[in-house]
């Protein structure tokens, strides 16, 4: 997306050329609707802690993300959200200036000490010598955090949690970790109910930047309370659980060490996780030391939260807004499916100079043109379930509509249904989009549907079909311990021992449309092949061979490096 502001009455228009969601910033003229109800269990929000998938099978976020860091050419590319779109009037553009920017304001209030130690220099010289890096993920930053920041300080909390998202999910609201941790903050499920992240049918509060750092702030100012004020301690347990990191102190305590986080014995990632924010905000603090120029953000807000006080289908909202479906979805990625939840939370986020006129056509336009309708003859074995899934909606939804109190429907009776505008496949960001992309990608070997039924287990199926339970989780979009439910229909994948030394043969993977594409570099373990590398990272192997001049032929020895172009969007 390209976003044309200008940063003086002198300077020329700058352009912001964004493949992610778009920049955020709030009005306290309008409300703003939190959701959820909380677990009881405490969990990491680190997705790669918190999820048990088995790391020989499938490439975690941890991994990628890792892989990312050390890459020299990163790149990431959003060919859906490749449009051009303004966040300010073009006929009002040269009223606009800048008189600081974000880096100023937050660099006035960081408090953390910078430590000499080993890790942190590793990480800042590695930021150093890549500015390139720094420029993209502050242009990834952009659309949230004037928001971030605003928050924090009303919260009085150090402003180097600004930065926290960079490390957990390059400010990616769409990041996720096979099926467990989303969203810019790296929620797991129990985790984000915990901390008021609503999570149904609908909606994913996880990806909803308001709630996201709603909660994330929640769970911290927990942590540090926990710590006893330690921000470091608070910081490495939100990376891998505070029972990890007290268990690790006492470990010490009973040996008369000391117990701040440098002198633990913590997992290899929150031991790296720590130092690297540390070494951004070095940077960030400095960046003259470093003969860097860092990438300019405004510190002014630049999208409004509208209240728009009911269910609405996104195709009319965007219509309203005059915006592009897409647009609104990446400015909204809370909302899994064609309308926004039923049941609240009632609010979207719309670009300041389209706010006025989207709220007039909104007041104008009558309730019962909020969601489209359909008049459904029941039929002789209906159900409300089969009726639901068959118009892309909700048992509850429909019931509501309807004045129905029970389950029992009548043949020859009519329904009113609530049906999206615009065909579901124009809802590219959509749950169910995603899910369809990744089923219906194509691999190697012979493709079979399994329709569930009573008693079925993922391992059961496995076991039938002799593939893992967890490349069944993979094929399909799901997490590994996700419920089954009568009826659904799972993508099987079998190879044999020539397909899968074959994989893809000779033809590059071409990602779908919607594609969120990553250049890593993967570190070869022991054990690695062709084939098991490009099975986990679900890329074909004659690509493998293209990006990094090798033959399938030669074996991989462990600790070479290899690059990789990994389309992220097919884990969800």
């Amino acid at each position: 997306m390209k976003f044309i502001l200008k940063t003086s009455n002198k300077s020329p228009a700058k352009k912001y050329t964004f493949a992610k969601a778009l920049p955020l910033s709030f009005s306290l003229a309008f409300s703003v609707m939190l959701m959820g109800c909380q677990a009881t269990s405490v969990q990491s929000s680190n997705g790669a802690q918190a999820t048990d998938i088995d790391q020989r099978m499938i490439a975690s976020t941890a991994e990628i993300n890792q892989a990312i860091l050390a890459d020299e050419n990163i790149d990431i590319i959003h060919p859906v959200a490749d449009v051009e779109f303004t966040l300010t009037d073009p006929e009002i553009v040269d009223d606009i200036y800048v008189s600081d920017d974000i880096w100023q304001r937050i660099r006035t209030k960081f408090t953390f000490k910078i430590p000499e130690d080993k890790r942190l220099t590793q990480q800042r010289n590695w930021f150093v010598k890549h500015p390139e890096y720094l420029d993209r993920v502050a242009k990834r930053a952009e659309p949230f955090i004037f928001y971030i920041v605003q928050e924090l300080e009303k919260n009085d909390m150090p402003l180097e949690i600004a930065l926290l998202p960079i490390v957990e999910s390059a400010f990616d609201p769409f990041a996720y970790s096979h099926g467990r941790a989303s969203g810019m903050w790296q929620f797991v499920p129990g985790t984000g109910k915990r901390f008021n992240m609503k999570q149904n049918w609908w909606y994913d509060g996880r990806r909803d930047v308001i709630a996201s750092t709603q909660g994330a702030i929640q769970y911290l100012k927990y942590l540090n309370k926990f710590f006893d004020g330690d921000w470091l301690l608070a910081l490495a347990a939100y990376n891998s659980g505070e029972g990890r990191v007290k268990r690790a102190m006492k470990k010490n305590a009973r040996k008369n060490l000391p117990t701040d986080f440098w002198s633990l014995d913590l997992p290899r990632e929150t031991r790296a996780y720590v130092p690297k924010l540390l070494a951004l905000a070095d940077v960030i603090k400095r960046p003259e030391d470093f003969n860097i120029k860092l990438y300019e953000i405004e510190n002014k807000s630049q999208i409004t939260n509208i209240d728009i006080g009911s269910q609405l289908d996104l195709a009319k909202a965007a219509k309203l807004a005059d915006l592009s479906l897409a647009e609104l979805q990446r400015l909204n990625p809370g909302f899994n499916r064609w309308a926004t939840d039923p049941d609240g939370p009632h609010s979207l986020l719309i670009p300041n100079h389209k706010v006025a006129n989207f709220v007039k056509k909104l007041a104008e336009l009558p309730q019962e043109d909020r969601l489209a309708w359909q008049r459904y003859k029941i039929k002789d074995g209906d159900n409300l379930g089969e009726i639901a899934h068959k118009f892309n909606t909700d048992i509850k939804l429909i019931k509501q509509v309807n004045n129905i109190r029970g389950t029992q429907i009548r043949a020859g009776k009519h329904l009113l249904i609530p049906v999206a505008t615009q065909s579901l496949d124009s809802y590219v960001f959509s749950q169910k989009q995603r899910t369809a992309t990744t089923k219906n990608r194509q691999r190697s070997g012979e493709k079979t549907t399994h329709l569930v039924v009573a008693g079925d287990t993922l391992w059961d199926i496995g076991q039938t079909y002799k593939v893992s339970s967890r490349s069944i989780a993979k094929w399909n979009g799901m997490a590994p311990r996700d419920v089954l439910k009568l009826g659904q229909k799972l993508v099987i994948w079998q190879k044999t021992a020539v397909a899968e030394d074959n994989l893809a043969s000779t033809t590059s993977y071409q990602p779908p449309e919607q594609a969120i594409m990553r250049n890593i570099t993967y570190k070869v373990r022991r054990g690695d092949s062709f084939a098991r590398i490009a099975n986990k990272f679900r890329v074909s192997i004659s690509d493998i061979e293209r990006w990094n001049s090798l033959n399938r032929k030669k074996y991989l020895q462990p600790g070479q490096m290899i690059k990789l172009s990994v389309d992220v969007t097919n884990n969800i």
